[in-house]
């Protein structure tokens, strides 16, 4: 590695961007949009949540008709935990036997480090793009947050992007994701001591436990996931990527009382040719199908919550599928470029998260 990416990653690095909690991104963005300003990109910074922005720079070309290239990553990283555990600090690049150390040297502040280093290279030589190059540093991933999507909505257009995330030197497309909350609300809360009027002969009281409903749901969801992986698939996907988990369950109020409320938090992977929206339409269609065939539920009926802007805000997340764009000629020229680095052809595959 060359000493000056060492030194802009070792910058990188000395920031502790670590998201959970986040909310800590702004000085490392606002170095970052002067790194772009200094060597001639036009920078937006846009404010994200507090303490954290999002930096778009644009590179004008020579020729306005020519194709726009977005460079897109993130500088937010996974949590240190307990840092005894590591053998160095986090927060301070360390080289050892040909290894870097350091939180986010490979997630992926290692892949920004080299972004910043061969834009100030070219810089330096004078060279001019044909067309716009677009930068985005963004925040947020670790914790699904939308900052790529609030980048894209203030960029200009392009006609291809580049995630310089880690992928191994293979050029992956990718199943979707989307989080959502099923809940069952009784209309009624019932006191625990007439339990045995709603689930016993002759008690003459119609009632239920949101919990124990909410046992069919998980059953109708597993169903369904079964079904999936038998009558889909995608060439490069396992069969079964396509899941659905309750990951997450809340209910009741009080040992007292028969629970009334039951939320349910799935999280659900997708195929690359589907959308969250009619995956969204297929779940709530067999559930409420389901709900319908059931006497209680068929009169509290489920509720559905989808997708989010952020995990912690709104505990929610929506990450879109995308299929790769093998016939595109910038995947062609990215096919090319790696053939003369590598001496091999560039692989691609497909990844389920």
């Amino acid at each position: 590695m060359e000493q000056r990416q060492f030194d802009i990653l070792q910058t990188l690095i000395a920031h502790p961007t670590v998201s959970p909690p986040a909310r800590n991104t702004v000085l490392l963005q606002l170095q970052i949009a002067s790194w772009l300003e200094d060597i001639g990109f036009e920078v937006q910074t846009i404010p994200f949540y507090d303490n954290d922005c999002i930096v778009v720079g644009t590179l004008k070309g020579r020729n306005p008709e020519a194709a726009r290239l977005i460079l897109n990553g993130h500088v937010d990283v996974a949590e240190v935990e307990d840092e005894q555990f590591w053998r160095f600090n986090p927060f301070q690049l360390t080289a050892e036997d040909n290894f870097l150390f350091g939180r986010g040297v490979a997630d992926m502040k290692g892949g920004m480090s080299a972004l910043f280093y061969n834009l100030e290279r070219l810089h330096q030589e004078g060279l001019q793009p044909e067309g716009d190059i677009i930068v985005h540093s963004v925040v947020g991933e670790e914790v699904g947050e939308a900052g790529t999507k609030v980048a894209c909505e203030h960029s200009p257009k392009a006609d291809l992007a580049l995630v310089l995330d880690t992928s191994n030197n293979i050029a992956m497309g990718q199943g979707g994701v989307i989080t959502g909350w099923i809940t069952i609300q009784s209309e009624e809360t019932i006191h625990d001591g007439a339990r045995s009027h709603i689930i016993h002969a002759g008690g003459g009281r119609h009632g239920a436990s949101a919990i124990e409903k909410m046992i069919k749901i998980i059953q109708a969801l597993q169903e369904l996931e079964r079904h999936w992986a038998v009558t889909k698939s995608y060439p490069g996907m396992p069969p079964g990527a396509n899941t659905i988990n309750p990951a997450v369950i809340e209910g009741g109020r009080h040992p007292a009382f028969i629970a009334d409320q039951c939320r349910l938090w799935i999280t659900v992977h997708y195929l690359p040719d589907e959308s969250y929206a009619t995956i969204i339409e297929e779940i709530e269609t067999y559930l409420n199908k389901i709900a319908d065939s059931d006497l209680w539920l068929s009169q509290n009926p489920l509720q559905f919550e989808w997708g989010g802007a952020s995990m912690i805000e709104e505990k929610g997340e929506i990450f879109p599928s995308f299929t790769l764009p093998t016939s595109h000629p910038g995947f062609h020229m990215l096919a090319k470029a790696h053939e003369d680095v590598h001496q091999a052809p560039l692989q691609t595959t497909m990844s389920t998260t």
